[in-house]
Protein backbone atom coordinates (compact mmCIF):
# COMPACT_ATOMS: atom_id res chain seq x y z
CA UNK A 1 0.00 0.00 0.00
CA UNK A 2 1.30 3.17 -1.04
CA UNK A 3 2.00 5.74 2.30
CA UNK A 4 -0.74 8.43 2.94
CA UNK A 5 1.51 11.18 2.20
CA UNK A 6 1.34 10.27 -1.50
CA UNK A 7 -2.25 10.73 -1.84
CA UNK A 8 -4.49 13.48 -2.17
CA UNK A 9 -7.49 14.92 -2.90
CA UNK A 10 -6.26 17.24 -5.77
CA UNK A 11 -2.38 17.41 -7.08
CA UNK A 12 -1.45 20.41 -8.83
CA UNK A 13 1.27 20.01 -11.83
CA UNK A 14 3.08 23.80 -11.73
CA UNK A 15 3.86 25.87 -8.93
CA UNK A 16 3.20 29.29 -11.03
CA UNK A 17 0.61 32.09 -9.73
CA UNK A 18 -2.19 29.97 -10.98
CA UNK A 19 -1.23 26.91 -8.83
CA UNK A 20 -0.42 28.33 -6.19
CA UNK A 21 -3.63 30.69 -6.23
CA UNK A 22 -5.74 27.28 -7.07
CA UNK A 23 -3.77 25.53 -3.71
CA UNK A 24 -3.94 28.04 -1.45
CA UNK A 25 -8.20 28.68 -2.07
CA UNK A 26 -9.07 25.30 -2.12
CA UNK A 27 -6.35 24.04 1.09
CA UNK A 28 -8.92 27.28 2.78
CA UNK A 29 -11.74 24.55 2.35
CA UNK A 30 -9.95 21.67 3.79
CA UNK A 31 -9.29 20.03 0.32
CA UNK A 32 -6.07 18.40 1.06
CA UNK A 33 -3.83 19.71 -2.13
CA UNK A 34 -0.50 18.22 -3.33
CA UNK A 35 1.77 20.99 -6.04
CA UNK A 36 4.42 20.02 -7.86
CA UNK A 37 7.19 22.55 -9.03
CA UNK A 38 10.01 21.32 -11.39
CA UNK A 39 12.25 24.52 -9.88
CA UNK A 40 13.15 25.55 -6.26
CA UNK A 41 11.46 28.62 -4.48
CA UNK A 42 12.56 31.43 -5.03
CA UNK A 43 13.80 31.75 -9.28
CA UNK A 44 13.03 34.21 -11.76
CA UNK A 45 10.72 33.31 -14.57
CA UNK A 46 10.51 35.01 -18.20
CA UNK A 47 7.57 37.64 -17.52
CA UNK A 48 6.45 41.25 -17.46
CA UNK A 49 6.11 41.47 -13.75
CA UNK A 50 3.35 43.89 -14.58
CA UNK A 51 -0.22 43.02 -12.83
CA UNK A 52 -3.49 45.01 -13.56
CA UNK A 53 -5.45 45.91 -10.90
CA UNK A 54 -7.87 43.59 -11.08
CA UNK A 55 -5.95 40.97 -9.57
CA UNK A 56 -5.02 43.09 -6.12
CA UNK A 57 -8.19 42.54 -4.16
CA UNK A 58 -7.84 38.77 -4.83
CA UNK A 59 -4.30 38.68 -3.82
CA UNK A 60 -4.83 40.72 -0.58
CA UNK A 61 -7.55 37.84 0.26
CA UNK A 62 -4.99 35.22 -0.27
CA UNK A 63 -2.77 36.71 2.43
CA UNK A 64 -0.31 38.73 0.08
CA UNK A 65 1.39 41.57 2.54
CA UNK A 66 0.83 44.65 -0.36
CA UNK A 67 1.35 47.09 3.10
CA UNK A 68 5.16 45.65 3.49
CA UNK A 69 6.02 45.57 0.31
CA UNK A 70 5.51 49.11 -0.89
CA UNK A 71 5.14 48.15 -4.47
CA UNK A 72 4.65 50.70 -7.34
CA UNK A 73 1.22 51.69 -8.52
CA UNK A 74 0.88 52.24 -12.49
CA UNK A 75 -1.18 54.62 -14.22
CA UNK A 76 0.81 56.10 -16.94
CA UNK A 77 1.70 54.69 -20.15
CA UNK A 78 3.95 55.04 -22.81
CA UNK A 79 4.32 53.66 -26.26
CA UNK A 80 6.98 54.62 -28.77
CA UNK A 81 7.37 53.33 -32.43
CA UNK A 82 11.00 52.47 -33.66
CA UNK A 83 11.27 55.64 -35.14
CA UNK A 84 10.97 57.57 -32.02
CA UNK A 85 7.43 58.51 -31.51
CA UNK A 86 5.72 58.24 -27.73
CA UNK A 87 2.21 57.90 -27.21
CA UNK A 88 1.42 59.04 -23.78
CA UNK A 89 -1.75 57.39 -22.43
CA UNK A 90 -3.07 57.75 -18.71
CA UNK A 91 -4.79 54.80 -17.75
CA UNK A 92 -7.87 54.80 -15.77
CA UNK A 93 -7.61 50.98 -13.73
CA UNK A 94 -3.70 50.57 -14.41
CA UNK A 95 -1.95 48.37 -12.29
CA UNK A 96 1.47 46.95 -9.82
CA UNK A 97 4.45 45.96 -10.33
CA UNK A 98 6.25 42.76 -8.64
CA UNK A 99 9.09 40.65 -9.51
CA UNK A 100 7.74 36.87 -10.05
CA UNK A 101 10.84 35.97 -7.59
CA UNK A 102 9.09 37.59 -4.97
CA UNK A 103 5.51 36.89 -5.61
CA UNK A 104 5.87 33.18 -6.59
CA UNK A 105 8.10 32.82 -3.50
CA UNK A 106 5.39 34.94 -1.07
CA UNK A 107 2.57 33.01 -2.62
CA UNK A 108 4.94 29.55 -2.05
CA UNK A 109 5.15 30.22 1.76
CA UNK A 110 1.15 31.56 1.94
CA UNK A 111 0.38 28.16 0.83
CA UNK A 112 2.40 26.32 2.86
CA UNK A 113 1.05 27.92 6.00
CA UNK A 114 -2.33 26.51 4.27
CA UNK A 115 -0.78 22.85 4.85
CA UNK A 116 -0.87 22.76 0.88
CA UNK A 117 2.47 19.84 0.42
CA UNK A 118 4.54 21.33 -1.97
CA UNK A 119 6.78 19.01 -3.87
CA UNK A 120 10.01 21.13 -5.39
CA UNK A 121 12.14 20.31 -7.66
CA UNK A 122 10.14 17.50 -9.22
CA UNK A 123 9.21 16.64 -12.72
CA UNK A 124 6.23 15.11 -13.22
CA UNK A 125 6.27 12.42 -15.76
CA UNK A 126 3.07 10.72 -16.30
CA UNK A 127 -0.48 11.07 -15.36
CA UNK A 128 -3.17 8.35 -15.98
CA UNK A 129 -5.94 6.70 -14.38
CA UNK A 130 -5.34 3.87 -12.14
CA UNK A 131 -9.31 3.20 -11.63
CA UNK A 132 -12.38 4.99 -10.82
CA UNK A 133 -11.88 8.29 -9.24
CA UNK A 134 -7.95 7.77 -8.94
CA UNK A 135 -5.25 9.27 -10.73
CA UNK A 136 -2.13 7.66 -10.91
CA UNK A 137 0.89 10.82 -11.36
CA UNK A 138 4.26 9.70 -11.91
CA UNK A 139 7.40 11.70 -11.18
CA UNK A 140 10.89 11.96 -10.35
CA UNK A 141 10.52 11.91 -7.15
CA UNK A 142 7.85 8.66 -7.00
CA UNK A 143 4.27 8.11 -7.45
CA UNK A 144 1.41 9.89 -6.09
CA UNK A 145 -2.39 9.91 -6.51
CA UNK A 146 -4.97 11.77 -6.55
CA UNK A 147 -8.99 12.29 -7.56
CA UNK A 148 -8.38 15.63 -9.23
CA UNK A 149 -5.61 16.94 -10.92
CA UNK A 150 -5.15 20.37 -12.39
CA UNK A 151 -2.73 21.09 -14.77
CA UNK A 152 -0.68 24.82 -14.10
CA UNK A 153 2.47 23.64 -15.70
CA UNK A 154 2.64 27.15 -18.24
CA UNK A 155 2.74 27.56 -21.69
CA UNK A 156 5.32 24.09 -22.71
CA UNK A 157 2.01 21.27 -22.81
CA UNK A 158 4.00 18.18 -21.96
CA UNK A 159 4.32 14.98 -23.82
CA UNK A 160 1.96 12.90 -21.79
CA UNK A 161 -0.58 15.69 -22.35
CA UNK A 162 -0.23 16.05 -26.18
CA UNK A 163 -0.56 12.27 -26.48
CA UNK A 164 -3.81 12.09 -24.66
CA UNK A 165 -6.56 11.67 -27.91
CA UNK A 166 -8.53 15.01 -26.46
CA UNK A 167 -5.74 17.06 -26.77
CA UNK A 168 -6.26 19.65 -29.08
CA UNK A 169 -5.43 23.55 -29.68
CA UNK A 170 -8.06 26.03 -30.81
CA UNK A 171 -8.09 29.38 -32.66
CA UNK A 172 -4.81 31.33 -33.89
CA UNK A 173 -2.77 28.15 -34.42
CA UNK A 174 -0.35 29.31 -37.46
CA UNK A 175 0.75 32.39 -35.38
CA UNK A 176 4.74 32.91 -35.50
CA UNK A 177 7.14 30.90 -33.07
CA UNK A 178 8.18 34.18 -30.66
CA UNK A 179 10.80 34.29 -28.08
CA UNK A 180 11.28 36.00 -25.05
CA UNK A 181 13.88 37.57 -23.14
CA UNK A 182 13.90 38.97 -19.79
CA UNK A 183 16.49 41.75 -17.55
CA UNK A 184 16.78 43.22 -14.37
CA UNK A 185 17.90 46.49 -14.75
CA UNK A 186 18.27 49.63 -12.41
CA UNK A 187 17.17 52.45 -14.96
CA UNK A 188 15.34 56.30 -14.72
CA UNK A 189 12.27 55.92 -15.75
CA UNK A 190 9.36 57.27 -13.06
CA UNK A 191 8.06 54.39 -11.04
CA UNK A 192 4.27 54.99 -11.92
CA UNK A 193 4.80 54.64 -16.03
CA UNK A 194 5.09 51.50 -17.74
CA UNK A 195 6.81 52.12 -21.27
CA UNK A 196 6.66 49.49 -24.34
CA UNK A 197 8.66 50.16 -27.24
CA UNK A 198 8.39 48.63 -30.80
CA UNK A 199 11.28 47.44 -32.65
CA UNK A 200 11.03 45.34 -35.98
CA UNK A 201 9.15 42.23 -35.07
CA UNK A 202 8.88 42.45 -31.41
CA UNK A 203 8.30 45.06 -28.30
CA UNK A 204 10.07 45.68 -25.12
CA UNK A 205 8.38 46.28 -21.62
CA UNK A 206 10.44 48.84 -19.17
CA UNK A 207 8.41 49.04 -15.30
CA UNK A 208 9.40 49.21 -12.04
CA UNK A 209 9.17 46.25 -9.92
CA UNK A 210 10.14 45.52 -5.97
CA UNK A 211 13.45 46.60 -4.93
CA UNK A 212 15.15 49.32 -6.80
CA UNK A 213 14.66 46.85 -9.77
CA UNK A 214 12.77 47.46 -13.45
CA UNK A 215 11.85 44.81 -15.48
CA UNK A 216 12.76 45.07 -19.01
CA UNK A 217 11.28 41.87 -21.13
CA UNK A 218 10.79 42.04 -24.81
CA UNK A 219 9.36 39.43 -26.89
CA UNK A 220 10.19 39.20 -30.55
CA UNK A 221 10.41 35.85 -33.50
CA UNK A 222 12.65 33.30 -33.47
CA UNK A 223 13.61 35.06 -37.28
CA UNK A 224 15.20 37.67 -36.21
CA UNK A 225 17.15 35.31 -33.46
CA UNK A 226 18.31 33.53 -36.08
CA UNK A 227 19.10 36.14 -38.85
CA UNK A 228 21.47 37.77 -36.04
CA UNK A 229 23.13 34.27 -35.26
CA UNK A 230 21.43 33.22 -32.67
CA UNK A 231 23.06 35.81 -30.51
CA UNK A 232 20.57 37.68 -28.16
CA UNK A 233 23.16 40.39 -27.80
CA UNK A 234 24.31 40.84 -31.46
CA UNK A 235 20.00 41.12 -32.15
CA UNK A 236 19.78 43.89 -28.83
CA UNK A 237 22.31 45.93 -30.85
CA UNK A 238 21.20 45.22 -34.25
CA UNK A 239 17.84 45.36 -34.51
CA UNK A 240 16.10 46.38 -30.58
CA UNK A 241 19.00 49.82 -31.01
CA UNK A 242 17.05 50.86 -33.97
CA UNK A 243 14.24 52.67 -31.37
CA UNK A 244 16.21 54.99 -30.05
CA UNK A 245 14.66 54.82 -26.36
CA UNK A 246 15.65 51.28 -26.58
CA UNK A 247 19.06 52.07 -27.12
CA UNK A 248 18.83 54.61 -24.28
CA UNK A 249 17.68 52.15 -21.82
CA UNK A 250 20.19 49.47 -22.83
CA UNK A 251 23.27 52.21 -23.13
CA UNK A 252 22.41 53.90 -19.80
CA UNK A 253 21.05 51.54 -17.63
CA UNK A 254 22.54 49.42 -14.80
CA UNK A 255 21.99 45.55 -15.49
CA UNK A 256 21.62 43.32 -12.54
CA UNK A 257 21.62 40.01 -14.60
CA UNK A 258 24.08 40.34 -17.25
CA UNK A 259 22.82 37.52 -18.73
CA UNK A 260 18.83 37.23 -19.79
CA UNK A 261 16.58 34.58 -18.97
CA UNK A 262 15.55 33.43 -22.24
CA UNK A 263 12.55 31.21 -23.65
CA UNK A 264 11.48 30.13 -26.82
CA UNK A 265 8.57 28.57 -28.68
CA UNK A 266 6.18 30.91 -28.00
CA UNK A 267 2.81 31.04 -29.56
CA UNK A 268 -0.42 32.78 -28.29
CA UNK A 269 -3.52 31.01 -28.44
CA UNK A 270 -6.25 29.28 -26.67
CA UNK A 271 -5.88 25.71 -25.99
CA UNK A 272 -8.63 23.84 -23.87
CA UNK A 273 -9.89 24.19 -19.75
CA UNK A 274 -9.18 20.31 -19.66
CA UNK A 275 -7.92 16.95 -21.33
CA UNK A 276 -9.68 14.18 -19.98
CA UNK A 277 -9.83 14.63 -16.26
CA UNK A 278 -7.52 17.07 -15.92
CA UNK A 279 -8.47 20.79 -15.70
CA UNK A 280 -6.33 23.46 -17.26
CA UNK A 281 -5.65 26.82 -16.36
CA UNK A 282 -3.24 30.00 -16.24
CA UNK A 283 -1.16 29.57 -19.74
CA UNK A 284 -1.38 25.82 -19.63
CA UNK A 285 -5.42 26.62 -20.89
CA UNK A 286 -4.60 29.69 -23.33
CA UNK A 287 -1.88 32.87 -23.47
CA UNK A 288 -2.58 36.19 -24.26
CA UNK A 289 -0.01 38.35 -25.83
CA UNK A 290 2.47 39.83 -23.84
CA UNK A 291 1.71 43.41 -24.62
CA UNK A 292 -2.05 43.02 -23.18
CA UNK A 293 0.29 42.85 -19.63
CA UNK A 294 -2.43 40.31 -18.38
CA UNK A 295 -1.66 36.76 -18.45
CA UNK A 296 -0.51 36.73 -14.73
CA UNK A 297 -4.13 38.14 -13.74
CA UNK A 298 -6.02 35.41 -16.21
CA UNK A 299 -4.03 32.76 -14.59
CA UNK A 300 -5.58 34.12 -11.03
CA UNK A 301 -8.80 34.56 -12.57
CA UNK A 302 -8.74 31.47 -13.58
CA UNK A 303 -7.95 29.93 -10.38
CA UNK A 304 -10.73 32.07 -8.82
CA UNK A 305 -13.38 30.36 -11.26
CA UNK A 306 -12.40 26.76 -10.53
CA UNK A 307 -11.62 26.47 -7.19
CA UNK A 308 -15.38 27.40 -6.13
CA UNK A 309 -16.54 24.54 -8.55
CA UNK A 310 -13.91 21.87 -7.21
CA UNK A 311 -15.07 22.71 -3.47
CA UNK A 312 -18.52 22.27 -4.29
CA UNK A 313 -17.07 18.47 -6.15
CA UNK A 314 -15.46 17.60 -3.00
CA UNK A 315 -18.58 18.73 -0.88
CA UNK A 316 -20.36 15.73 -2.74
CA UNK A 317 -22.96 18.96 -4.31
CA UNK A 318 -22.37 18.75 -7.73
CA UNK A 319 -20.85 15.88 -10.25
CA UNK A 320 -17.23 16.19 -12.34
CA UNK A 321 -19.23 17.18 -15.31
CA UNK A 322 -20.71 20.15 -13.99
CA UNK A 323 -17.28 21.32 -12.83
CA UNK A 324 -15.97 20.35 -16.37
CA UNK A 325 -19.26 22.01 -18.41
CA UNK A 326 -19.36 25.15 -16.34
CA UNK A 327 -15.78 25.69 -15.68
CA UNK A 328 -15.02 25.92 -19.17
CA UNK A 329 -18.22 28.64 -19.91
CA UNK A 330 -16.61 31.00 -16.62
CA UNK A 331 -13.35 30.57 -18.65
CA UNK A 332 -14.90 31.77 -22.12
CA UNK A 333 -16.65 34.36 -20.94
CA UNK A 334 -13.80 35.76 -18.76
CA UNK A 335 -10.82 35.39 -21.38
CA UNK A 336 -12.22 34.41 -24.98
CA UNK A 337 -12.78 38.02 -25.96
CA UNK A 338 -9.10 38.88 -24.28
CA UNK A 339 -7.21 36.89 -26.27
CA UNK A 340 -8.66 37.44 -29.61
CA UNK A 341 -8.36 41.20 -28.83
CA UNK A 342 -4.70 40.65 -28.00
CA UNK A 343 -3.71 38.47 -30.76
CA UNK A 344 -4.91 41.53 -33.07
CA UNK A 345 -3.93 44.03 -31.31
CA UNK A 346 -0.51 42.59 -31.54
CA UNK A 347 -1.06 42.45 -35.61
CA UNK A 348 -0.56 46.57 -35.18
CA UNK A 349 3.16 46.43 -33.04
CA UNK A 350 6.43 45.09 -34.21
CA UNK A 351 6.19 47.36 -37.73
CA UNK A 352 8.16 50.36 -38.13
CA UNK A 353 5.72 52.60 -40.66
CA UNK A 354 2.42 50.51 -39.46
CA UNK A 355 2.87 50.79 -35.76
CA UNK A 356 4.34 54.63 -35.73
CA UNK A 357 0.90 55.41 -37.77
CA UNK A 358 -1.03 53.61 -35.92
CA UNK A 359 0.15 55.38 -32.79
CA UNK A 360 0.10 58.93 -34.12
CA UNK A 361 -3.68 58.60 -34.62
CA UNK A 362 -4.44 56.49 -31.30
CA UNK A 363 -2.50 59.85 -29.50
CA UNK A 364 -5.26 62.12 -30.92
CA UNK A 365 -7.97 60.09 -29.86
CA UNK A 366 -7.73 59.30 -25.51
CA UNK A 367 -11.14 57.93 -25.65
CA UNK A 368 -10.19 54.65 -28.44
CA UNK A 369 -7.48 54.19 -26.23
CA UNK A 370 -9.73 53.71 -23.24
CA UNK A 371 -11.60 51.10 -24.66
CA UNK A 372 -8.56 49.25 -26.51
CA UNK A 373 -6.53 48.81 -22.67
CA UNK A 374 -10.44 48.18 -21.12
CA UNK A 375 -10.34 45.38 -23.46
CA UNK A 376 -7.50 43.58 -22.44
CA UNK A 377 -7.99 44.38 -18.88
CA UNK A 378 -10.79 42.78 -16.20
CA UNK A 379 -12.75 43.83 -13.42
CA UNK A 380 -11.70 43.23 -9.93
CA UNK A 381 -12.50 39.86 -8.52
Amino acid sequence: MEPATNTCDCAIIGGGLAGLCLAIQLAENDVDVILFEKNEYPFHKVCGEYISTESRYFLERLGLPFHKLSLPVIHELGISSEKGFMLDHRMKSGGFGISRYTLDHLLSQIAQRKKVRIVQNCKVNLVHNRDKGTQHIETSQGSFYAEIVCGTYGKYTPSFVQKNQEYKMTGHTADKNFIGVKYHIRTDLASNRIELHNFHDGYCGISKVDQDWYCLCYLTTAENLNRNGKDIKAMERNVLYKNPWLKSYFSDSEFVQTQPLAISNIHFHKKQTNVGEMFLLGDAAGSITPLCGNGMSMGMRASSLLSPLLDSYFKGKIPLSKVSADYNYAWNAAFRKRITTGYYLQNLFGKKNTTHVALKVLAKFPGVMNKLVALTHGDEF
